[in-house]
This record gives structure tokens, C-alpha cells and sequence, in this order.
């Protein structure tokens, strides 16, 4: 009876904590309000922030055309990519940066998935079971995040808007998450 109680409180507490994890502070959000006009370039850029205070903070979210996108400033470059994690919608501006075989990636705090900034590959490690002794190696599960292009001029950074012409995995979460990254109503 006391193994069931503890289980129980367990699952309470950490049920408390996704719901803390999923209200929780926010990352810099450079246009929080929907009223805001975002200052798009006459070539379609639209303007992120200064480049200084984004290496500063070394990651920020904003808008670009209704989807929240977030940018990573790591070892001397910028990646912009969809917010939320192609998998379950965990907020990649929480994660942790790695480097897996010589690649900058983004590791999920959902549930660990594994993102290159560069190029928006799902990673994971697997072996090989033909293998007399298999070790385990990194392997892609080709492109499942949008990543978007990121434009450095005159001490701004800009991003481009999304080529929605192809999709990604990443994109079901970056529609359903367009209400200041709260869960959005479908109508």
C-alpha cells in the first residue's frame, strides 16, 4: 500500500513539474505581442535584433511570419530554427547545446532528442546488430527541423522567412504553437 502511495505522489509531482516546465519563464522574446509590426526588409528579411545583444544572450526567440523561431548564437555563429522540437513540441530555446561527431546540436529537454543547428537533422545512436561487436554510433534520421536562414548586416541580425513549400516535421508543432508559444486553438 505504501509503494502505491508513493507512485502516486511521485506521478503528482511530476505532473506539477512538466505543467512548471510548460508555463515556465519564457526566453527573450524580441516581439512578444502579435500587435507588434516586425520590420521586414524590402528583400523579405525580417529584422531579429542586434547582433551584440544576441551574442550576449546567446539565444532568443521571435516571430518570423506568425512562427516562433529560435536563435542560437554558439561558437561564433547564428542558427535560427522552428522553436519547438519536431518530436512532441519541446521548447528547444531550454535545451542544451552538445557537440555530437564535430556537430553543434540541440538536445530536446522533453525527451533528448537530438538536432544539429546546422542542418536540422534528427540524430540518434544506433548500432549495427550484424556486427560481431557492435558500438553504438551516431546516425541521421535525415532533416525533420526547419531550420531558417540567418543574415548578419550592419550590426543586425535578420532571418528569412520560411520556404513553406516543403515541409518539415517540425512544422505541425510551429502552427500549433503560434499563440505567444502557447498551445493554439484550431477553428
Amino acid at each position: 500500500m505504501l509503494d502505491l502511495i508513493i507512485l502516486s505522489l511521485h506521478f503528482f509531482i511530476c505532473f506539477l513539474i512538466s505543467i512548471v516546465i510548460w508555463r515556465g519563464p519564457k526566453d527573450v522574446d524580441l516581439h512578444p505581442s502579435s500587435t507588434e509590426t516586425v520590420a521586414v526588409e524590402p528583400d523579405g528579411l525580417i529584422l531579429i535584433g542586434k547582433e551584440d545583444d544576441i551574442k550576449k544572450s546567446q539565444r532568443v526567440t521571435a516571430k518570423v511570419n506568425g512562427r516562433e523561431v529560435v536563435i542560437f548564437y554558439h561558437e561564433g555563429k547564428f542558427h535560427a530554427m522552428d522553436s519547438r522540437c519536431y518530436h512532441e513540441g519541446g521548447p528547444l530555446c531550454l535545451g542544451e547545446i552538445e557537440d555530437i561527431d564535430g556537430q553543434a546540436c540541440i538536445i530536446c529537454p522533453w525527451h533528448k532528442y537530438t538536432i544539429t543547428l546546422e542542418t536540422g537533422e534528427g540524430l540518434y545512436e544506433g548500432i549495427n546488430p550484424l556486427e560481431p561487436s557492435p558500438t553504438p554510433q551516431w546516425q541521421s534520421k535525415g532533416v525533420k527541423q526547419r531550420i531558417h536562414k540567418v543574415t548578419l548586416d550592419k550590426g543586425n541580425v535578420y532571418v528569412s522567412p520560411p520556404d513553406l513549400s516543403v515541409s518539415f516535421d517540425s512544422d505541425y508543432f510551429a502552427d500549433k504553437y503560434k499563440n505567444n508559444g502557447d498551445l493554439g486553438m484550431e477553428k
